[in-house]
């Protein structure tokens, strides 16, 4: 069983392995879809996964609940403080799994000016409670893409996320930290 001080240790270094990552997700509580309204602030939690920092080279700035219907997985920002919702592209997301894109941020620009060719203002993904792992919890459906994001709770305000992706063996892990504001309108 995890304790809250291990795992405030693994997020406060943002890297683990996966089987580590796995036994803290599943030594959470679940959640249900109205914890999960709002904006959330994102961040990876690195374990060897194809996709570890490349969100945050390109600027990602987390994800966004309105209701059931109307959610945006892909909040970016611009770099002057305005954020935008980014629809995920399937081509692109395969192969980020497949090609080795380094993590370098001589990569950044072109990561951006791809991001902003696949703005969007349409939800993207569900919200819906669902089993992963043997246990039901709010769980985020995209809309093109063979993904589920399932959340636990870490506090109040932190859910801890696994992204299952059909076309990856590995899933991604990740940490959203709740936005301190009114509850987000259509």
């Amino acid at each position: 069983m995890y304790t809250s001080e291990k795992s405030q240790s693994i997020f406060q270094a943002g890297k683990t392995t996966t089987q580590e990552a796995l036994q803290l997700y599943d030594s959470l509580e679940p959640v249900n879809c109205d914890f999960m309204w709002g904006r959330w602030r994102g961040a990876g939690l690195d374990t060897d996964h194809p996709m570890d920092g490349l969100l945050e080279l390109s600027n990602w700035y987390g994800k966004e609940f309105v209701d059931p219907e109307t959610v945006h997985p892909l909040l970016f920002s611009d770099g002057r403080g305005e954020l935008f919702k980014v629809a995920p592209h399937p081509t692109l997301m395969n192969w980020v799994l497949k090609l080795s894109i380094p993590r370098n941020t001589a990569f950044k620009p072109w990561l951006m000016f791809a991001n902003s060719l696949l703005k969007t203002d349409k939800s993207q993904a569900r919200l819906r409670m669902m089993e992963y792992r043997g246990v039901v919890t709010a769980t985020m459906i995209y809309d093109y893409l063979p993904i589920n994001d399932s959340f636990k709770k870490v506090d109040d305000h932190t859910v801890f996320g696994i992204m299952d992706f059909k076309n990856s063996p590995q899933p991604f892990f990740f940490i959203l930290k709740r936005e301190l504001t009114e509850k987000i309108q259509k």
